[in-house]
């Protein structure tokens, strides 16, 4: 229909955003000191140290799920409440482990940055 305008509908979360992404400019890379550059190197080499163990812990349990259930085959004969331990194990164990690993990781990675 001439005449008429076409208007954009859209929820106010996302004009809000829309709004704020043109006021606030272009985003540029906030540059260090030397000291600090420094200092943000060496936090970064001791953080990918950290990781080191948790990321070992989770392919060994990883890994060392198929090689359970090929050492113990009696697994898939033992049933908890109707349902195979060894589905059991692969279907619930990994969450757990995996949740207490990364709160593991993150305290040791929170500690390097508060030592630092």
């Amino acid at each position: 229909m001439p005449g008429h305008k076409r208007v954009a509908v859209m929820s106010p979360q996302t004009r809000l955003a829309h709004s704020r992404r043109r006021a606030r400019g272009r985003w540029r890379v906030p540059t260090l000191d030397t000291a600090g550059e420094s200092r943000a190197a060496d936090l970064h080499r001791r953080q990918l140290r950290l990781a080191v163990a948790p990321l070992a812990l989770l392919f060994a349990g990883i890994l060392g799920l198929p090689l359970l259930f090929a050492l113990f085959p009696s697994l898939d004969t033992i049933r908890l409440l109707g349902i195979p331990i060894s589905w059991l194990a692969l279907a619930v164990l990994p969450y757990p482990a995996l949740a207490a690993l990364a709160a593991w990781h993150l305290r040791r990675a929170e500690h390097t940055e508060d030592t630092q």
